[in-house]
C-alpha cells in the first residue's frame, strides 16, 4: 500500500467515524418541543369525572366542587364570542387549623357506574407543566403528583396560592425523573395522579374558594425511528404473536 493511498484511507475512516458520530450525537440531542393541553374543563360531558376530597379535619359535606362559567382573560380575553368556557369551582371548609389538604383526582366510571381514581397520561417527554389559578390570598400551597413507569410517585410543587385573581403556576419537570430507559420500548410516559392543595398551619380555612382552568405541558415529542420499531408496539407484538404460522 502506497502512503498516498494509506494516508487517503486514513483520512476518509475519520471521516465516516466523524460523519457518524455527529449523526449519533445529533439523533440524541433532537426535540420536538410542543406546547399542549393536558386539562380542560370545558367538556361538560367530563364534568363529574373527578374526586375532590378533604383530609381528616374537613367539614362535613366539604369540600364540594362543580364546573362554572369562569376563565382567565390572560388567556381568553373577554369571551366576546361567549365561547363555552368553563373551570372547576372548589369551595372547601374545615373544622380546626393545621396541615389540612384537599386532593383533587382524576376519575372515570367503571362497568358498575362507580366513579373511580385513575390516572392521565402524559404524550411525550413532559419538560414543563402549568395550571392557572384562581387564588384569594390565602396561604395555601399547590403541588402536582406525577408517576413513573415504575409506580413511583413524585411531587413537584407549582407554588403558593397567596394571591388574588388568576395567575400561571408553573414548575419545571426535573431530568431526574425518568421518562426514559435504554430497553425497547424505550419511551415510558408518565401519568398525572392528582393536585394538592395544602393550607398553612396559621392560616384560616372556615371558608375558602378557588378555581382552576388549562393544566398544559411543554412536552418532547420526538421518537428515535429504527428498522423494525413496530415489534415495540404491545399490542401488534400480541397480534403476531398468537397468529398461528402457516405450514
Amino acid at each position: 500500500m502506497t502512503p498516498g493511498l494509506r494516508a487517503f484511507l486514513g483520512t476518509a475512516m475519520t471521516f465516516i467515524l466523524l460523519f457518524t458520530a455527529g449523526v449519533v450525537f445529533a439523533d440524541d440531542n433532537t426535540v420536538s418541543l410542543q406546547v399542549r393541553p393536558l386539562i380542560t374543563f370545558d367538556d361538560q360531558a367530563k364534568a363529574g369525572n373527578w374526586i375532590v376530597q378533604g383530609s381528616k379535619f374537613a367539614t362535613q359535606g366539604f369540600p364540594q366542587y362543580k364546573l362554572v362559567k369562569a376563565w382567565p382573560e390572560a388567556v381568553y380575553g373577554r369571551n366576546k364570542e361567549n365561547r363555552d368556557l368553563y373551570s372547576m369551582g372548589i369551595h372547601s371548609k374545615f373544622d380546626r387549623k393545621g396541615y389540612n389538604y384537599i386532593e383533587i383526582i382524576p376519575a372515570t366510571k367503571d362497568s358498575s357506574g362507580n366513579i373511580v381514581p385513575t390516572t392521565i397520561p402524559i404524550p411525550g417527554k413532559v419538560q414543563r407543566m402549568d395550571v392557572w389559578v384562581w387564588g384569594s390570598n390565602y396561604n395555601y400551597t399547590m403541588d402536582v403528583f406525577l408517576r413513573d413507569y415504575r409506580g413511583i410517585d413524585h411531587v413537584l410543587h407549582l407554588g403558593s396560592l397567596q394571591f388574588m385573581g388568576w395567575r400561571d403556576l408553573a414548575v419545571t419537570v426535573p431530568g431526574s425523573i425518568p421518562q426514559s430507559r435504554r430497553y425497547i420500548p424505550q419511551f415510558q410516559g408518565l401519568e398525572l395522579t392528582k393536585l394538592v392543595i395544602w393550607t398553612a398551619p396559621e392560616e384560616k380555612v372556615d371558608d375558602y374558594w378557588v378555581f382552576l382552568d388549562e393544566l398544559t405541558i411543554l412536552t418532547d415529542m420526538y421518537q428515535t425511528r429504527y428498522d423494525g420499531e413496530n415489534l415495540a408496539d404491545p399490542d401488534y407484538l400480541n397480534q403476531i404473536w398468537s397468529q398461528q404460522a402457516s405450514k
